[in-house]
């Protein structure tokens, strides 16, 4: 069995979300993979990484609107040591993952149609985040 592991530095733009499927892809590809998983690891707690629709941009600004709506940046928390916007991106990462599997298959990643893979910045500051890409096949 292969494994190829690659830490990308992917730079966020304050409490957006960020289309990573073109760089995963390319580590996809160099890995030399033909056939198995695709391992996805964000390494913070105040951002997420999801699976989401790529076609129609008023996806993710529902998304978006629906998540400050479910968790509001200016509440009670007790929390507010690095900021106002700290403890709702730790809550809205809780509520959805850092982590995705997703299958190789011909070289490529078994993505739906309309799939892409996203970082959201739950956080109002630019960021560098690191995602751990790890091929096993």
């Amino acid at each position: 069995m292969t494994h190829y592991q690659k830490l990308l530095k992917i730079p966020t733009i304050g409490n957006s979300l960020y289309n990573a499927t073109s760089e995963i892809t390319t580590v996809v590809t160099e890995s030399g993979v033909i056939k198995g998983i695709c391992t996805l690891f964000l390494r913070h707690t105040s951002a997420s990484l999801i699976i989401q629709e790529n076609a129609d941009p008023d996806v993710l600004l529902d998304l978006a609107k629906f998540m400050s709506q479910l968790v509001p940046e200016l509440s009670n928390y007790r929390h507010s040591t690095e900021g106002y916007d700290d403890m709702p991106a730790h809550i809205r990462t809780a509520i959805t993952h850092t982590s995705e599997n997703i299958p190789i298959n011909n070289g490529h990643l078994v993505l739906g149609t309309w799939q892409g893979i996203y970082i959201w910045e739950h956080r109002q500051q630019n960021h560098s985040r690191e995602l751990v890409v790890h091929i096993s096949g």
